[in-house]
């Protein structure tokens, strides 16, 4: 299913990689919203392929058109629909993997699944061009939170075993959570990106691929958001999140570190500045019991390294039920990490809005 539900928002992802297009509906925004779509296109162009050495060669403009839920440039109540046009496809180098399928890859689950029918070139619906609607969706949220305060950034944290320095979880600035959207490589620490870009060009040159962590926050979130247990924001983050292919796992705050640490070693200390409630540290990530706490909100996202790499690997072929080995052709990323940063924001932007609404509908109520 390529659709999620809330409370408020209703987003619907559709097509394939090669397909003559794909898109995305987004029902429940409010009416009379502006969308930029010069500021929604730079976002996009963050995540469109061709951009970088770490980048497959698939040269896409990504620009999205604006099918429906637009007039005069402001959302007018009825379903925001819009579509990217595919344009650069090759799908003669997927014609194998119905029969052989790429490990690391959905060609194998997909087979089982769909009985052979699916769509196999580029991945089908199960690729990462998927991620472009996504963007399209999230980058519009992104708008609509930054005009009430709130703003969602991210970066690479770490690409194999390299690592960036980390976003402060309590005095984040809102020019640091920023700065790496608008940089071609976005990192915090330009001299460890570079020898992340190092990295991936060696091991592009090895024939693989590299994987990594991005680091995400939400800057300007009220108290209050989200709700226990099932509808915890964490839960509702992480299900927009793990919307990416390629994304494997997800944590908030101190994360898995946490379970090294004592009680009295990760509990946040509560102080009054001013009027406000706030912790003298963030391990909590900004939640406690799925609600936010008004500090920073910060998770980080494991990316595997790309499935489809150049180097022969073992595999099978299906239709003779026999060992065989795969030597994958197409363009793909040595990286994937870069240009799931943006992806990343879009998927926390939709989430918080999402709550947000719905707080926002609470506080109407009588």
């Amino acid at each position: 299913m390529s659709s999620i539900y809330h409370g408020h928002l209703t987003v619907s992802i559709f097509g394939q990689s090669h397909a003559p297009a794909i898109g995305v509906t987004v029902d429940g925004l409010p009416a009379g919203e502006e969308v930029d779509l010069e500021e929604l296109q730079a976002f996009l162009n963050r995540r469109a392929p061709g951009t970088g050495s770490w980048s497959t060669t698939r040269k896409e403009a990504d620009r999205p058109e604006i099918l429906a839920g637009l007039d005069k440039g402001r959302t007018c109540g009825a379903p925001l629909a819009a579509v990217i046009r595919n344009t650069n496809t090759r799908s003669k180098d997927y014609e194998n993997l119905r029969d052989v399928p790429r490990p690391g890859h959905a060609d194998y689950t997909a087979q089982v699944k769909y009985g052979g029918f699916q769509d196999v070139a580029g991945g089908g619906h199960f690729s990462g061009r998927l991620t472009a609607p996504l963007c399209i969706a999230g980058g519009i949220c992104k708008q609509i939170l930054a005009r009430q305060g709130i703003y969602v950034g991210a970066h690479i944290a770490a690409v194999g075993t390299i690592a960036d320095r980390a976003y402060d979880p309590v005095d984040l600035t809102q020019e640091d959570l920023l700065a790496p959207g608008r940089k071609p490589f976005p990192v915090l620490d330009d001299q460890a990106g570079l020898a992340m870009q190092r990295a991936i060009e060696v091991a592009k040159g090895e024939l693989d691929s590299l994987g990594g962590v991005i680091q995400c926050a939400v800057l300007g979130l009220p108290a209050g958001l989200g709700d226990p247990m099932l509808d915890g924001m964490e839960n509702r983050i992480a299900r927009l999140v793990f919307a990416i292919p390629a994304v494997k796992g997800v944590d908030f705050g101190a994360g898995f570190a946490a379970a090294a640490l004592r009680g009295s070693e990760n509990n946040d200390a509560f102080y009054m500045d001013g009027s406000q409630v706030k912790t003298r540290t963030n391990h909590a990530g900004g939640i406690l019991g799925g609600i936010t706490n008004g500090m920073p909100l910060v998770f980080r996202v494991a990316v595997k390294p790309t499935p489809s790499i150049a180097r022969p690997q073992k595999s099978v072929s299906l239709s003779r039920g026999e060992n065989t080995i795969l030597e994958i052709h197409g363009r793909h990323d040595p990286c994937i990490v870069p240009r799931a940063v943006p992806c990343v924001e879009a998927a926390a932007a939709i989430a918080v809005y999402d709550a947000l609404l719905e707080q926002q509908e609470r506080s109407r109520q009588p």
